[in-house]
């Protein structure tokens, strides 16, 4: 079983590289696939989504941002080759859709999640491969969202995760089976329209909690990962050169709410000696959850720079003309211990009357970043224009 989850790591993981005397403490989760940005424009811009303007992948980022949707409803599909530079077979496939109740108030959200970790060869101790498997994680959620002002909107969702890394085969040592948990997200949304001499300008402020739940369990053994619990914060000013042409700037953070094994918090905790910051499995697992999203605010054991360490960046400009045609550039920055997920992005897409195309390409900065050249591909239906459609059609 050791094998399956040294093969999951270097898939899963961007390992922090050793160039300077500091120790890397990443944050480390079960079905980190949560994590990655499943959309292309979101990806174009520095995986940068929670204050944007609302589109068809709102349900991943921001479920509040739907209820200032142009349109009634639509559905999204969404496709990421992943890690290509190491493997051929890694696949995050990502299904998206909204219905706007309008006069009733409020409107629904719901996604399906499916990672496909690909083949993983099961082998023994001596190394003789015994079987073959196909581990996968996927999620489905529900969300809810209404305006609650002019200016301001807010939504809830309810998720089911399920992750099973192994299909139910064990070769002896400790047994693994698929693990599952619910979580819930809070999102809430701020977008103020601002008179300009050259047209209408937008400000938005967005910021949400995202899988708050339970942890996970795949050894009879009694451990336990947390799932990747996060707070979001982001703002978005657009600006409108003049009729047709607009530009936008986008800024986010990403702090992950998930305690560290290497803890101020470790029995016997001494600041100057590193051989007392590991927790034990044991305590780790029976880590409560919810004491855990407040800890991971003060546990680095180097203190408050590592905390900030912890804090992931995306910038992002996206141009457009005429809201049909798009050109996106972005940054993500990564502290080097905490993953070094460092890259810079790019992205285009259209959108006509009822269908929207994006795709994004990425190009890693650190040396040997698997990330690099991954791109993204959406394509989204607006379902109210569909109906107009064959309504007009009829006529």
């Amino acid at each position: 079983m050791k094998r399956i989850l040294i093969s999951l790591a270097a898939v899963l993981c961007v390992a922090a590289s050793s160039m300077a005397e500091q120790t890397p403490n990443p944050v480390i989760t079960a079905m980190p696939s949560l994590s990655i940005a499943p959309d292309a424009r979101a990806a174009g811009l520095g995986d940068v989504g929670v204050a944007t303007e609302a589109d068809f992948n709102s349900q991943y980022w921001n479920p509040a941002k739907y209820a200032y949707m142009y349109s009634k409803g639509g559905i999204t599909a969404n496709y990421t080759p992943w890690l290509r530079k190491l493997v051929g077979d890694i696949d995050l496939a990502y299904l998206a859709g909204f219905y706007n109740f309008g006069d009733l108030g409020g409107g629904i959200g719901a996604s399906f999640t499916y990672f496909s970790m690909g083949n993983v060869a099961l082998t023994d101790r001596e190394g003789t491969v015994l079987q073959d498997v196909r581990p996968n994680e996927w999620a489905l959620d529900l969300s809810y969202f209404r305006k609650l002002h002019e200016y301001v909107s807010m939504s809830v969702a309810v998720r089911f995760l399920y992750s099973d890394l192994n299909n139910g085969v064990n070769n002896g040592g400790t047994e693994m089976h698929p693990a599952w948990s619910m979580a819930a997200d809070i999102g809430l949304y701020y977008r103020q329209p601002i008179e300009l001499p050259m047209g209408t300008s937008h400000f938005a402020l967005g910021f949400t909690l995202k899988n708050l739940g339970g942890k996970m369990t795949y050894a009879d053994d009694g451990s336990s990962n947390f799932i990747p619990a996060s707070m979001n914060l982001g703002v978005s000013y657009e600006l409108p050169l003049n009729k047709y042409n607009f530009l936008t700037f986008n800024l986010e953070t990403n702090k992950m709410l998930v305690p560290t094994r290497k803890s101020r918090y470790t029995a016997g905790f001494d600041p100057n000696d590193e051989n007392t910051w590991q927790m034990s499995q044991e305590a780790y697992s029976d880590l409560n959850p919810a004491l855990g999203w407040f800890r991971s605010f003060n546990d680095a054991p180097t203190g408050l720079k590592e905390e900030f360490d912890e804090v992931r960046w995306g910038a992002g400009i996206e141009y457009s003309y005429n809201k049909q045609f798009f050109a996106r550039v972005g940054y993500s920055y990564e502290n080097i211990w905490k993953g070094n997920r460092n890259v810079v992005t790019f992205g285009a897409g259209f959108h006509l009357s009822i269908v929207t195309l994006d795709v994004s390409y990425c190009v890693g900065l650190a040396a040997s970043n698997p990330l690099d050249q991954t791109m993204r591909f959406t394509l989204g239906f607006d379902l109210a224009g569909i109906k107009d459609l064959v309504n007009n059609k009829k006529k």
